[in-house]
């Protein structure tokens, strides 16, 4: 009961007046949830947030950052975000590759001398940078030495001396192995393509236009604001604070440390668009390269965009990353098409923040969508185009030209389903529309007319059907 009464006296609650009253009920219940499983999971610590599109929602910190001191985890509290720190390096390489200094498909031989790997496997494509934050190329998952047990971390010219003595596990781009030391190298990539080191490359290019002030590319013990990391819990037993890591030459892959308010900021990154300039460090076709599927796994459930994660939640396409290091868990996802995402920060080894993830998703997601998401305006359809509705047919097959909704369709008049044929028309000149949808969707399909202004025939890409008489 002690525990519980702390976690409830060190809560830290944001919660904006202005949200809609459904959006507020539903936080309620989450906020409730959370902290009552904090508490029965004796966590030391948790800072939540949820964002939509450019505006952190509601973010929150349940227990402490520091059990010994008593201070209280918030939003502002920092985190060690582990492999969350590959999304940085990923979108370094995407940055460097839309200003034309690299390829995705370069050989990462290309840009390092000395990245040369033994491989039982002969006439396989060389491992390419696409490979390295796919987690196709290979690799093995970390240098040959235990460093997550002994805490004693290679530095980078360790690491490049230790790899000319290993060996790939499978030839490039036939097996999904997720593996640190790829995103090492990923990042030494960034360093000499740069001319940069890693760490003021990814400090310039990346936080500064961001306005990510707290987060911290090489965090220090002791550092202002920073949550102290715990073992897992042992039953009976106080919770023992665990060592601090140096993740040294596998930094690229592991090291950053950051808080919720600074992750909020990546994350609206993601839902913008445009040209790229200012907190747009990237343009928006990027972005949405990266979070696209580029490696589906087997299952079909989930696979690697460019430094993302993707899986299916239910009727979601979630993207995202989590982290594991020593005393911190921690994970972010979002869902583009909802521009909705949600960021959970522990600081022990066993937070389990996609727990608190997957809840935050389902009770407070659909209010915050249904609620906060721009009302879309109601389509009218244009007079003029009556002229076009209407059966067309060629050998006995037809099509119908129907305003549905307010939007000029074609539908197959014959199929098993024809509402899952419509291809909304999208007007482009006169006469001439864009599809949307259906079998060609982006072509043109334009209606020809005669001399007395009526419509005798539908052109649909490089086919026509006649107006049926």
């Amino acid at each position: 009961m002690r525990m519980l009464r702390l976690l409830l006296m060190s809560a830290v609650v944001a919660l904006p007046q202005e949200l809609p009253t459904p959006v507020k009920e539903a936080i309620t219940v989450l906020d409730s949830w959370v902290q009552a499983k904090v508490a029965e999971r004796e966590q030391p610590g948790l800072s939540i947030g949820i964002v939509h599109d450019q505006r952190l929602v509601w973010a929150k910190g349940y227990g402490f950052a520091d059990l010994e001191k008593k201070i209280a985890a918030t939003p502002a509290t920092s985190y060690r975000i582990a492999s969350i720190s590959k999304l940085f390096t990923a979108t370094a390489l995407l940055q460097l590759r839309d200003a034309g200094k690299l390829g995705m498909d370069d050989a990462v031989a290309e840009h390092l001398d000395w990245f040369d790997v033994k491989s039982r496997f002969h006439d396989t494509p060389g491992i390419t940078i696409w490979h390295l934050i796919t987690h196709t190329s290979g690799l093995p998952r970390e240098s040959p030495v235990p460093y997550w047990n002994t805490k004693q971390f290679p530095s980078r010219e360790e690491m490049i001396a230790m790899l000319a003595k290993q060996e790939a596990v499978f030839a490039p781009e036939t097996e999904w192995k997720y593996s640190n030391l790829a995103l090492a190298i990923a990042g030494e990539v960034v360093q000499s393509v740069s001319g940069e080191p890693y760490a003021a490359y990814i400090e310039g290019k990346i936080l500064k236009p961001l306005g990510m002030t707290a987060t911290r590319v090489l965090p220090q013990p002791g550092q202002a604001g920073l949550a102290a990391g715990y073992l897992r819990r042992a039953a009976g037993q106080a919770r023992q604070p665990e060592e601090f890591t140096h993740t040294k030459g596998i930094a690229p892959a592991a090291n950053l440390s950051s808080n919720v308010e600074d992750l909020a900021k990546f994350m609206m990154l993601q839902f913008r668009d445009g040209k790229p300039g200012g907190a747009q460090i990237l343009r928006g076709a990027t972005l949405r390269e990266m979070q696209r599927i580029h490696w589906l796994r087997p299952d079909w459930r989930g696979g690697s965009g460019l430094g993302f994660q993707i899986r299916r939640a239910g009727s979601q396409t979630r993207v995202g990353h989590g982290g594991s290091l020593g005393g911190y868990r921690t994970q972010i996802e979002f869902v583009p098409e909802d521009k909705l995402g949600v960021i959970v920060l522990t600081n022990s080894n066993d937070g389990d923040p996609m727990l608190y993830v997957d809840q935050a998703f389902q009770i407070a997601g659909p209010a915050i969508v249904k609620a906060l998401a721009k009302p879309k305006p109601a389509p009218k359809p244009d007079p003029k185009w009556d002229k076009y509705t209407g059966a067309y047919t060629w050998r006995n097959e037809e099509s119908m030209v129907i305003v549905i909704e307010g939007q000029l369709c074609v539908v197959t008049s014959g199929a098993d389903n024809p509402w899952e044929t419509r291809t909304r028309l999208e007007p482009v000149t006169e006469h001439t529309f864009r599809m949307k949808g259906g079998a060609s969707p982006g072509e043109l399909l334009r209606f020809e007319m005669d001399a007395a202004g009526n419509v005798t025939r539908m052109w649909a890409g490089s086919g026509f059907r006649d107006r049926k008489k």
